[in-house]
């Protein structure tokens, strides 16, 4: 039975944790989290223009409702796994739950915009809460001969989020207003709360150490301009007084945050993670595979719109592809990696990856709808397979008492890799056009897709590097791979 006791002594039922397979509870939960995050993001989109008619604002405005979004999302999901590590990641990842579905019903509330950007900001504060500490929970729960399926589930139902966005959300504004689809997220955050309560484990958070204020404080501002340099530096020109003194103010907080980690007794990242080289390989081949998937997310719709002139219904349709690809290798590839190791599956995960590029770059009518959608499907499976043990490699491979940090600096390097791929695509597309103008649309698009497969090429390059023999640690005095 199921104790007031237990609830304030922060540990599941008796009944459940001591069952065998009870970590399979605690992916589940985690999975919840993990689909409402991945389906807001795909959702909220397809709201942009019903915000422009509604709300009486310009698109270039509306813009930052997704922005903002990220660049909270970036800025705060370090911080948030170093308080987890302190603190305790049950009570954390629960609490961004409940976060999360406040923050989604005053978004639906919202009768201005900036009331609806304010909401957004809490939205993606309940969102690090949750991806800071996703990875690490799972890691903490499951046992080593099973974490490469669990994280595989985990990255499964970010696929099925991202799958299902685009068609819920064209079915709730079809039946109303935008609002709905904040709404929608109101019954899984509570579902969530409820199960987080119940049945995550209890851990042992180091509630006596500091917390590193100024080095957040340095990280904030660095993230913040480099997310949002990503994000704008080709709209505004790379030479604009904003980019500049954007780009000088990010290396400025980098070089303190970097000197503070250094000195400060309890840091906020632990820089002695970075000796490692598992988890330095992990990070750049997660960031560069993720710039790899949103240059062809980015260039897709438009070559679609431009080449194969696909509505926006058929292009959404098309675009599926690569979540689809993603929700059905990934659970295939955690039984790849708990029954052979990580290797396996991390390098025909990257192969994939290239394929899917290759197809994409063979793409040469506009009749060529089975080569590209091949190549939508390889991409998504590409990083289906690759995904899920490139984290449980990494997450294996840290000290326990730093989980947390761990798992919010793989989130953090695939938040940057977004920022970067959506950059890249469109830089790539505009050179490609500027240089060869004769050559046509398809071309520039061909030739874009070439130059973001030889990022992938880089990043199967660093996958097939060997990984070294373990060097066992101890909480006390800490030895990583070198």
């Amino acid at each position: 039975m199921f104790s007031p006791s237990q609830f304030i002594h922060n540990s599941p039922p008796e009944s459940l944790s001591a069952r065998k397979g009870y970590h399979w509870l605690v992916v589940s939960t985690v999975c919840i989290g993990a689909f409402m995050a991945a389906l807001d993001a795909s959702i909220i989109n397809l709201a942009l223009p019903s915000l422009v008619t509604q709300l009486n604002v310009s698109m270039a405005t509306v813009e930052w409702i997704s922005l903002v979004y990220l660049l909270t999302l970036a800025s705060l999901v370090i911080p948030f796994g170093r308080l987890a590590d302190m603190l305790g990641r049950k009570w954390m990842y629960t609490g961004g739950f409940t976060v999360f579905l406040i923050s989604s019903l005053l978004c639906g509330l919202a009768p201005t915009f900036g009331v609806l950007l304010l909401a957004r900001i809490l939205q993606a504060v309940g969102a690090a809460m949750l991806q800071a500490n996703s990875v690490a929970i799972i890691t903490a729960a499951t046992p080593p001969q099973h974490r490469g399926k669990a994280i595989g589930i985990q990255a499964s139902a970010q696929g099925i989020g991202l799958s299902l966005g685009p068609v819920i959300g064209g079915g709730l504004l079809a039946m109303g207003d935008w609002r709905w689809l904040f709404y929608i997220n109101i019954p899984i955050g509570i579902i969530g709360t409820i199960l987080g309560i119940l049945l995550l484990p209890q851990d042992n958070a180091k509630k006596k150490e500091a917390f590193d204020l100024w080095g957040m404080l340095f990280l904030i501002p660095f993230l913040v301009f480099l997310v949002y340099i990503l994000n704008n530096g080709t709209t505004l020109g790379w030479a604009s007084p904003v980019i500049l003194i954007g780009s000088f103010t990010a290396l400025l907080a980098l070089t303190s945050f970097i000197r503070e980690e250094q000195h400060t007794p309890v840091p906020l990242m632990d820089l002695a993670l970075f000796r490692s080289s598992v988890f330095i390989r992990g990070n750049l081949t997660g960031f560069l595979s993720f710039t790899v998937m949103y240059g062809v997310l980015l260039l897709s719709p438009f070559l679609m719109e431009t080449v194969f002139q696909a509505n926006s219904i058929r292009a959404g349709l098309y675009l599926s592809f690569v979540p689809i690809g993603m929700t059905i290798m990934t659970p295939v590839s955690g039984y790849l990696a708990d029954r052979f190791g990580i290797r396996l599956p991390s390098l025909t995960g990257m192969v994939t990856l290239l394929l899917g590029c290759a197809c994409l770059t063979a793409i040469r009518s506009n009749g060529d709808i089975v080569m590209l959608l091949l190549g939508l499907a390889l991409v998504g499976g590409g990083m289906g397979l690759f995904t899920p043990p490139n984290n449980s490699n990494v997450m294996g491979n840290v000290p326990a008492a730093r989980l947390g940090v761990a798992g919010a600096t793989l989130n953090m390097s695939r938040t940057i890799g977004m920022g970067m791929g959506v950059t890249l695509g469109g830089t790539l597309y505009r050179l490609a056009m500027k240089l060869f103008p004769e050559a046509g649309h398809l071309m520039a698009f061909r030739a874009s897709f070439l130059c973001v497969g030889v990022i992938g090429l880089a990043a199967l390059a660093i996958t097939c590097i060997p990984q070294p023999n373990r060097t066992k640690y101890d909480e006390a005095h800490i030895e990583y791979y070198i």
